[in-house]
């Protein structure tokens, strides 16, 4: 009886419903099949900008933790949990920020990131068991993945970090599911019945997508992380953030190339402090030393540093 309910379910989700315009799919040519999932893909961003006001608030409520210490932590299966294990992994080129800081949590661990893990989303002990083994505290923030809404390993994961006092919100492509009541902040971009019947990783994934986008960006900006739009926090790890690092400190100074590559050198590759050097004239101690009394955001630093001179 259970398995019939479940089933019952399941088939009234909206992401398992048949599309009606793609129920001869497999009779179209290849430029018509590309052509149908374009005009399916163009209904996500039109989801995403629905539920804006609740990402505005997940992107303030979050980098308010982050800004105390905490943690933002993604916890997903299938799909769902390697977008978020994705959003973090490119956290630390992009941001800069330590590797514990953003955390992507998947049912099934590491192994279930290429490989199917049967039975592991279905596990809510698991979500509850992942949560516990880092922590998770009322500083940290956990996002609940699951484009059904419904899946027992992130409604255990958002369930256990909730009684530990930590913000939860949660990410779904269906209205009114168990993890809607599970968290503080609910995003549900609707996007309807994918081009091929159930395969989530299509609209609802590049939904979920968006919103980590939206999310971490927003959070990481919120945080002095971006100068303008510039990506002034990236590590130059290899030759093209390098050539991407001197191209940013070239946009925040006006100095040429050449200038800019000597005090990325000088800076021991850090962009920040390169740019403060080359627009206050500074050493590098002397821009480390501003950029810590500004908590390192390079805006502030930089007005300090105007106004005194």
């Amino acid at each position: 009886m259970a398995g019939a309910q479940q089933e019952s379910e399941i088939s009234s989700l909206t992401t398992e419903q048949p599309n009606p315009a793609t129920t001869e799919i497999d009779r179209l040519s290849p430029l018509e099949i590309a052509r149908i999932m374009n005009e399916e893909d163009s209904k996500v961003a039109i989801a995403v900008e629905r539920e804006l006001g609740h990402i505005a608030r997940a992107i303030e409520e979050t980098a308010q933790r982050l800004q105390r210490g905490g943690r933002l932590i993604y916890a997903g299966a299938g799909t769902s949990g390697r977008l978020g294990i994705l959003d973090a992994s490119e956290c630390p080129p992009t941001f800069n920020t330590p590797p514990e800081q953003v955390v992507g949590l998947i049912a099934g661990g590491p192994v279930a990131i290429t490989h199917a893990v049967e039975g592991a989303e279905d596990n809510i002990e698991g979500g509850e068991a992942a949560l516990s083994e880092i922590g998770v505290g009322e500083r940290d923030v956990v996002v609940g993945l699951a484009a059904s809404g419904r899946t027992p390993y992130v409604l255990g994961a958002v369930g256990y970090a909730r009684s530990r006092g930590a913000l939860t919100i949660g990410i779904a492509c269906n209205a009114g599911t168990p993890l809607a009541s599970s968290v503080d902040i609910m995003i549900a971009p609707l996007v309807g019945p994918e081009v091929v019947s159930g395969s989530t990783r299509l609209k609802a994934g590049t939904a979920q997508k968006m919103v980590l986008n939206m999310l971490s960006t927003g959070v990481m900006i919120l945080l002095g992380k971006t100068y303008g739009n510039l990506m002034v926090d990236v590590q130059a790890t290899n030759q093209k953030l390098r050539l991407r690092a001197i191209s940013i400190v070239q946009h925040a100074t006006g100095l040429d190339e050449q200038t800019c590559a000597g005090l990325l050198e000088e800076a021991e590759g850090e962009t920040k402090t390169a740019i403060v050097m080359g627009i206050a004239r500074v050493s590098p101690q002397v821009a480390r030393q501003q950029l810590a009394a500004h908590q390192h955001i390079l805006r502030p630093t930089l007005e300090a540093l105007r106004k005194r001179s």
